[in-house]
């Protein structure tokens, strides 16, 4: 197992956002963490009130934004114009090209989000959004090649999950032969057996068959299975 401590991210600080990337990013190059398998990016933005991103462009990537205080405003060139609130997800395919901006609406929160990127399986997709809200279980599916369980669409062999667990649940996660895990803590701290990991630590795994956690106090973590 590898593991990418918190205090180990990258952080870029520009006052009205303050920013941590678990891999290279912006003006924190490591050439050894440029992702894993394909997933690229995640940073946990931190945006004061009443700014935010202004408009700009991407294309060929999965972008998953996941609201973890206050709200966002998105806009982009596709016409959508939403606000997330704590706890919602947004899936945007970037394509042959978008535009967007991301704003923190509130005169007087911050707003706090985690933002992934993951590669597509294939260039040139049409841009798409989709956005919602789950509700709240020990394991969530958020996204998906398929879209089961109500999961959002993302162009990719791999699932995103979400774990909601309180103290002292077990869990197994498991990996079949081939794929590639990783685990990002948001809250609380998980137990792996063999190390404990706090907010905004990670595991990564290769090993085939189980990774099995357990919660040392409430805990809330994203399960990613990776080709």
């Amino acid at each position: 197992m590898r593991i990418i401590r918190s205090d180990e991210r990258g952080r870029s600080h520009y006052g009205w956002l303050d920013s941590h990337h678990t891999f290279s990013f912006a003006g924190y190059y490591a050439p050894d963490n440029k992702g894993v398998s394909v997933l690229r990016v995640i940073n946990d933005d931190t945006v004061a009130p009443g700014t935010g991103f202004e408009t700009h462009s991407h294309h060929d990537v999965e972008i998953i934004s996941y609201v973890l205080e206050g709200a966002i405003e998105h806009k982009d060139s596709m016409g959508n114009v939403t606000r997330l609130t704590a706890g919602e997800f947004q899936v945007m395919t970037a394509g042959t090209g978008v535009t967007h901006s991301e704003y923190n609406p509130s005169a007087t929160e911050t707003l706090r989000f985690l933002q992934i990127w993951i590669w597509p399986h294939t260039k040139g997709l049409s841009p798409a959004y989709s956005e919602r809200s789950f509700p709240d279980a020990k394991r969530q599916l958020i996204a998906s090649p398929d879209e089961r369980d109500g999961s959002l669409l993302i162009n990719q062999n791999a699932t995103l999950e979400r774990l909601q667990l309180t103290d002292g649940d077990v869990e197994t996660l498991q990996l079949q032969p081939g794929r590639t895990g990783m685990l990002h803590v948001v809250s609380g701290a998980v137990d792996t057996g063999e190390v404990i990991l706090s907010p905004g630590d990670a595991v990564i795994t290769e090993t085939d068959g189980n990774l099995n956690i357990s919660a040392a106090t409430d805990t809330e973590a994203l399960w990613f299975d990776l080709p």
